[in-house]
Formats: structure tokens, C-alpha cells, sequence
């Protein structure tokens, strides 16, 4: 991620050097307080947006436990009734809600990483920049805060959607025949142990 690699070489810069180095450094100072501000408002707006993220992918992940057992209910109605197709039919869904279950507890994982690796960010920069305006003691406007969270904002949907893209066209087409036919015998296992704790 750009926005953590300035952070951090913002975060690695000796202010002392910086003025000492430069030819006007109160206009170096004042720069560098410009700098951190801006890059401040971007990462607490990332912040922001990663939380929202997180929150949602933890809303998806419950929602898409609710219809694993949904549908091993209807499955276990079917072989109930002697309804063999539907009970294969509700086991598949069961199977595939399965399997994005774990899709959703591995994006989360990393969702939940990406927070904290931005909130330590965060802190690391807010520190920074309260040594630099010590440094300079002097006040700094802190810009167009609407604009750049709009930017931010874009940024933001436009890699979610690059990401989405590369996941759809990674499937394999052998891989994806391999894993059919595997998906095909544990339901025909799963019906069968179904029938055997229902007594069918």
C-alpha cells in the first residue's frame, strides 16, 4: 500500500537533519507539518473505511452462517419425507454456503490485519507530527479535508474492484472440474450420513 510506504518514510525522517540541511527551515518545517497533516487525514480516512470494511465482511460472514443451517434444516426436512433430490439439492447449498464461509473468515483475517497495520501507522504519524509542530510552533491549516477524503474515497473502491476482478479470473478450469467431482461425492456422503442420524 503507497499511502503506509510514505507513512513511514515520513515517520523515518530526522526532523533535526531535514533543518539543519535546509536553506530556509522554517519553510522546511512548515512543509514538512503540511505533508504529515495531509497524509494524517488520508490514513485516518483508510482507517475509517477498513473498520466499515471489516464490519461489513463480519455482517456477510454471520448472514452466510444463518443459511448453512438454513439449508441443512431443509435438507434434513427433504430426507424426512423421503425426498432424496431435494435433500441433495439443499446439501449442495449447504456445501457452497460452507465454502464461502471460509472464503469470508480468510478475507476477514486480512481485513483485520489491514486495521491494525493502518491504526499503528496512524499512531506512529501522530507522533511524528507532534514532535515537528514542537519543532516548529508555529499553527498549520490542515486544507481541504472534503476533497482529499472524496480522493481517498475513489482510491479506495477502485482497488476493491481491481482486487474482486483478479479473484474471479484466478479460478483454474481443471481445478474447478476436480473440485465439482469432490463436492459431488461429499454430498452424496453427507446424504447418506443424514439419512443414517434421521433413520431413513
Amino acid at each position: 500500500m503507497a499511502l503506509l510506504e510514505r507513512v513511514s518514510t515520513l515517520v523515518r525522517a530526522n526532523l533535526n537533519d531535514l533543518i539543519d540541511k535546509a536553506e530556509e527551515p522554517e519553510k522546511m518545517i512548515k512543509q514538512v507539518i503540511l505533508d504529515m497533516q495531509n497524509q494524517l487525514l488520508q490514513v485516518k480516512t483508510q482507517v475509517a473505511i477498513a473498520i466499515a470494511d471489516q464490519h461489513l465482511l463480519e455482517k456477510k460472514q454471520k448472514e452466510n452462517e444463518e443459511k448453512v443451517a438454513e439449508w441443512m434444516r431443509k435438507a434434513e426436512l427433504s430426507v424426512d419425507k423421503k425426498q432424496d433430490d431435494l435433500a441433495r439439492a439443499s446439501l449442495q447449498r449447504v456445501e457452497s454456503y460452507r465454502e464461502m464461509s471460509e472464503s469470508f473468515t480468510q478475507q476477514l483475517a486480512d481485513q483485520k490485519a489491514q486495521v491494525e497495520n493502518l491504526k499503528s501507522a496512524l499512531r506512529q504519524l501522530e507522533q511524528k507530527l507532534t514532535e515537528a509542530q514542537a519543532k516548529a510552533d508555529l499553527p498549520i491549516g490542515d486544507g481541504s479535508k472534503a476533497a482529499a477524503f472524496d480522493r481517498m474515497k475513489r482510491k479506495v473502491a477502485h482497488s476493491e474492484a481491481v482486487g474482486q476482478a483478479k479473484a474471479e479470473i484466478a479460478g483454474d478450469n481443471m481445478e474447478d472440474r476436480l473440485a465439482a467431482l469432490e463436492k459431488e461425492d461429499r454430498i452424496e456422503q453427507l446424504l447418506a450420513e443424514l439419512k443414517t442420524r434421521r433413520g431413513a
